[in-house]
């Protein structure tokens, strides 16, 4: 039995596998469900370590040792394989997501010329695809793109073991959602053993643990947690793709309940999900009595999140108690504190008006006016945090709030080509300290790392309560107010520049994206609202990918700005929750909650549409009839659009009478969650399997319909003749 895993036995996470490799070849480390069910492949580590050296061979004979390789793949064992290939090479992998069809590539373009890649990595399946779609940037046309899955084994006896240590960088992540200026979070080999040290100490792990993951491996969170902890210690990890996840939520659980998984979670949202998707019939056939710790990070915490969601599946053998908030970032490599596994989650109530002053009371009672925050936990082994005043940068007492700065072995190394950053964010000292002291050499003193985030330690444990940034957070994912900006000011012509606020707002527990944008004074009387509102969600989804939840336009010159005229964003999220920002017109998606007067002109309205625009296919009935296959039986393009109108409008907060089945899913502001969500909906309907990819790939209900009574009644056609 492992009890502890002890980086000062190794420099390299390369000592880690190549370990593994001699002492437990035939030990399988990783298997990956291909639809959340599938057992598709698996690797055992002496596969895992002649694929890396085979990789890492090609890799060194055409780029030389620091070279930056970026990593386009879909979810699998091939990512792991060639992010090892990259370690085992000396050069500094960088994970990123393979482009969608019709899909912009800004972001993309971003990371490969700020980390000024050499090369691209990928799979035979993925490789023309993303040959046909940087032929059309002359930046990502220049990279030469390699499928590590074409690459001969045979090429490992050619590998030669580059000269690493614990300061050697392994990896980039660039921090989610930048898209005008990226930053790439430098980790070294030094950085990862110490945070995954922290994480086995914090999460209570032994090799007889059994890791269940759906988290993307390109993302911090899926990489360390549930790639190199596996690895670090031996036990096995469980792997299926997030498209599977948001496809049909059960399916996690229905994992976790097959392998008696030990440990698995993910983002807040993760757990709303599985409460609003997984149906009573599913839950009774789920054990979830393995589930030991239930890891919850990467966004806001809410109280009410875990109590229903441990109420919800309390009959499935799930204990409340195997709930683990935590909190970390990718400067901090992954974990930054946790809670101890067998104590439950740590609630504090606050008076609401007192934490807006960045004060910390105890709320009394049931008062109205407070708020839950749940508890992060502690920090482990040789980690400082300290609560700091952002202005004078002193300690703040434990009844005040402040920012949350951290020292540690796991702070990386700053960010890639970014000094002045780095400098600002990495390198902080407390306003009393000298830096040239010798106390500035300790970790009592500094250097520290300033999270941006706003919080209070009491008894030692961390609570988040903020963020002093604008930084937007949906879904666990960043995403940077003044890239959303630019996207909202170059969608229509109207928009002034310069002149509009992203910002988050809370609705009903959960963080939602608002806009307030400045109308130029030449449209005033010409401004077609429908037709402006239309293309800032549109763009905001295709680029971005995310829903807008609501979007204010503002008469010119009105929105709040400091004296040196720069926007207020604190300012206009106040504005727009007191109702005192000078709109023009605004649009605020529909509530949750359905009128059934509304509902029932909104059906009428549907069948009205469909019927009047879409005439049933002759070829298919002709097909059908002669094939004695009832006209019931098979689906018709009428039936198809009145439940894409219908879901969507629920969905995305839309009236049926204004969707319009030839404009882009991506007008009415769908983002990626949504839509592969909606595809395992549609799949259930249908009773077929379908692409998690379909919305990309047809993008507008009519396109869509098309294709879907092409494919179903074909596969329709073709069983029944064979019966």
């Amino acid at each position: 039995m492992v009890h502890c895993f002890d980086e000062s036995k190794y420099f390299t996470l390369v000592d880690i596998l190549r370990c593994r490799a001699f002492n437990q070849p035939q030990k399988v480390g990783f298997t990956f469900l291909e639809d959340g069910e599938t057992e598709k492949s698996s690797l055992t580590y002496q596969e895992l370590d002649q694929q890396a050296r085979a990789i890492a061979s090609y890799i060194q004979s055409v780029v030389p040792t620091g070279s930056r390789i970026l990593l386009l793949y879909p979810s699998g064992l091939e990512f792991i394989s060639a992010f090892f290939g990259c370690l085992y090479a000396g050069v500094i992998a960088v994970p990123a997501y393979p482009p969608k069809r019709n899909q912009k590539m800004s972001r993309l373009l971003a990371i490969a010329t700020n980390a000024q890649a050499a090369i691209i990595l990928t799979t035979k399946e993925l490789l023309v695809n993303i040959e046909n779609r940087f032929s059309e940037n002359p930046e990502l046309a220049k990279l030469p793109v390699i499928a590590t899955d074409s690459i001969a084994l045979e090429k490992a006896q050619s590998w030669k073991e580059p000269s690493l240590n614990q300061n050697t960088l392994a990896f980039l992540q660039y921090t989610s959602g930048s898209t005008g200026i990226p930053k790439g979070v430098m980790v070294s080999h030094g950085n990862l053993l110490h945070n995954e040290r922290m994480i086995q100490h914090a999460f209570g792990h032994f090799s007889e643990e059994v890791i269940v993951g759906w988290l993307p491996l390109f993302h911090d969170m899926g990489l360390v947690g549930n790639l190199l902890q596996p690895l670090c210690l031996g036990m096995p990890s469980i792997l299926m793709s997030p498209e599977a996840f948001l496809m049909k939520p059960v399916k996690w659980l229905q994992i976790i309940s097959r392998y008696k998984a030990t440990t698995s979670g993910g983002p807040n949202f993760a757990y709303d999900l599985c409460v609003r998707k997984v149906t009573p019939e599913q839950r009774a056939n789920l054990d979830l009595s393995s589930w030991k710790l239930a890891f919850n990070g990467s966004e806001p915490l809410r109280a009410q999140t875990l109590e229903q969601f441990a109420r919800s599946f309390a009959d499935c053998g799930f204990r409340k108690q195997a709930f683990y908030p935590c909190y970390g970032m990718a400067e901090t490599t992954l974990l930054v504190s946790g809670g101890l596994k067998t104590d439950s989650p740590v609630v504090c109530t606050v008076q609401d008006a007192a934490l807006k002053q960045n004060r910390v009371v105890e709320s009394i009672g049931d008062e109205k006016e407070s708020r839950k925050i749940v508890g992060c936990g502690q920090v482990w082994l040789d980690q400082k945090v300290v609560i700091v005043d952002p202005e004078n940068l002193t300690q703040c007492p434990p009844e005040q709030v402040g920012e949350i700065w951290f020292s540690s072995p796991s702070v990386a190394q700053g960010y890639w080509n970014r000094n002045e950053e780095t400098q600002q964010t990495f390198q902080a000292y407390l306003a009393d300290t000298n830096v040239n002291d010798t106390l500035a050499t300790s970790n009592a003193s500094g250097p520290f790392l300033r999270t941006g985030d706003l919080g209070f330690l009491q008894c030692n444990e961390l609570f988040v309560t903020g963020r002093l940034k604008d930084l937007i957070i949906i879904r666990g994912t960043n995403h940077y107010p003044q890239d959303i900006e630019l996207t909202i000011e170059q969608s229509h012509s109207a928009l002034r520049s310069g002149c509009g606020a992203a910002f988050a707002i809370e609705v009903d527990g959960v963080e939602r994206l608002a806009i307030a944008q400045e109308v130029e004074r030449t449209y005033l009387r010409k401004l077609n609202v429908d037709e402006v509102i239309g293309a800032i969600r549109k763009s905001v989804s295709e680029i971005h990918d995310l829903q807008v939840y609501a979007v204010l336009l503002l008469k010119p010159a009105s929105i709040p700005k400091t004296s040196s005229g720069k926007i207020q964003r604190h300012a206009c999220q106040a504005g727009f929750v007191e109702g005192s920002l000078d709109v023009i017109s605004k649009w605020i998606a529909k509530p949750q909650e359905i009128d059934l007067v509304q509902l029932q002109t909104d059906i009428e309205f549907i069948w009205e549409q469909v019927q009047n625009s879409v005439q049933q296919s002759e070829e298919v009935v002709a097909i059908n009839s002669s094939n004695n296959i009832p006209q019931s039986s098979y689906i018709t393009e009428e039936k198809i659009q009145a439940w894409l109108i219908s879901h969507l409008s629920s969905e995305l907060k839309v009236a049926a009478k204004e969707i319009d089945i030839q404009e882009s899913f991506a007008y009415y502001g769908m983002d990626s969650a949504t839509a592969v969500n909606t595809v395992g909906q549609l799949m259930d309907w249908l009773g077929c399997e379908l692409e998690p990819t379909l919305f990309w790939e047809y993008p507008n209900i009519e396109s869509l319909t098309k294709h879907l009574v092409e494919r179903y009644n074909l596969l329709l056609t073709t069983s029944q003749v064979g019966s």
